[in-house]
């Protein structure tokens, strides 16, 4: 943001504020959020709403801020107060400290000497610690996920039609010949709404009756917010515009209090980090795409409402797909489940082990072992 406040071009605007900024908040974002996953079990869905109301309540006040920066100190000045205030963010960042604990210096004595025996086997040490680093930070196994996929495949549906109506909501009420700081005040509007919702809606995600099944709950949220855009063209005066924009900011804030809590309820905590990642870098796509689609189709058909209701449309689309597709997939958890207790009842049962010959008992008592050590309960079944 300050470097932007001293380019000369357009160009030099998507270097530093599109390519510079982007980068800068990614490196905010996902450390913030992979950080709540070690931080808390218990209650996280409740952390996870309260750490993601931060960013309404800068927004609330934002809309208003930047529209008085931009008349006092015009569009350069503007980006170095802002570009100052997110510097703040960094004395945010130095209170992220790891808990876990630290490996003592005897075991890794041990480790090093039992690793210099043999070149071979360092060799190869050194090739699986590379795989391991690559697939720690990018783990592709992820997209053989069941739920993984259908988390992935609905928000790109959904980000096709999730912020266009955030960014035309002062320019739809500029068309309705409402005057500069009262369209932007819409925006303020949202935002203090979406401030309490978020933090809301994570505590009622956190109840006994919804984490069990909380990819429902995150449907039916998606499924209010897209309603909410196709009831938008009804208004048609300013009051009605503050309505509409209220409950936008409950259901902007539901979905977004539940977004990332819903990927960490799917894949576990040690994947999570990975998760972000390669769902953020997909969802690039959508996201790019749909503020520019939005506005090409606003600028064909020369009214806003056509863009509101196809967002409302595909966001609603959205939310038909997770919920159809979460509903296949806790039936065949379910399935997988009582076969996995079945299988666990007949090998651990007395019957089988009395009736077969002496040789086959040894074998059947080191397979039991062995799959008890090894074994480990499915994520979904350790997340709920």
């Amino acid at each position: 943001m300050v470097a932007a406040s001293f380019s000369s071009s357009v160009k030099e605007l998507y270097l530093t504020v599109g390519f510079l900024g982007g980068l800068g908040l990614a490196f905010n974002l996902q450390p913030a959020l992979t950080i709540i996953g070690k931080y808390f079990y218990r209650k996280r869905p409740v952390a996870n709403g309260l750490a993601m109301a931060g960013s309404p309540v800068f927004l609330s006040t934002l809309a208003p801020f930047n529209q008085y920066l931009l008349n006092t100190f015009g569009w350069k000045g503007s980006f170095l107060i802002l570009g100052g205030i997110l510097l703040n963010a960094c004395v945010a960042g130095a209170l992220m400290r790891p808990i876990e604990p630290r490996q003592t210096t005897s075991k890794t004595k041990i480790k090093l000497d039992t690793a210099s025996d043999d070149a071979s086997v360092k060799k190869s040490h050194k090739k699986m610690s590379l795989y391991q680093k690559v697939n720690k930070y990018l783990d592709f196994s992820l997209f053989k996920h069941r739920g993984f996929l259908i988390y992935l495949s609905g928000n790109v549906i959904m980000f096709l039609g999730f912020f266009a109506p955030v960014i035309f909501l002062a320019p739809y009420a500029k068309d309705k010949g409402i005057d500069e700081y009262s369209a932007a005040f819409l925006l303020s509007v949202m935002a203090f709404v979406d401030m309490f919702a978020r933090p809301s809606v994570g505590l009622i995600a956190n109840s006994k009756f919804i984490r069990p099944r909380i990819q429902y709950f995150f449907s039916f949220a998606v499924m209010f917010n897209g309603l909410c855009h196709l009831l938008c063209p009804l208004a048609q005066d300013y009051t009605t515009l503050v309505l509409y924009a209220v409950f936008f900011g409950l259901g902007f804030g539901s979905v977004s209090s539940v977004l990332f809590e819903t990927l960490m309820d799917l894949v576990g905590a040690p994947r999570f980090s990975s998760a972000v990642g390669l769902v953020t870098v997909v969802e690039c796509g959508p996201v790019l795409l749909g503020p520019p689609l939005a506005g090409q189709l606003v600028d064909k058909t020369g009214e806003y409402k056509y863009m509101y209701m196809a967002c409302g449309a595909i966001v609603v689309l959205a939310s038909v797909w997770l919920l159809i597709g979460n509903a296949i997939n806790y039936r065949l958890l379910a399935k997988e489940k009582k076969l996995e207790e079945a299988r666990k009842e007949k090998v651990h049962s007395p019957d089988s082990t009395e009736s077969e010959p002496l040789n086959k008992s040894k074998h059947c008592e080191v397979s039991i072992k062995s799959t008890g050590e090894g074994s480990a309960p499915s994520e979904r079944e350790t997340n709920i």
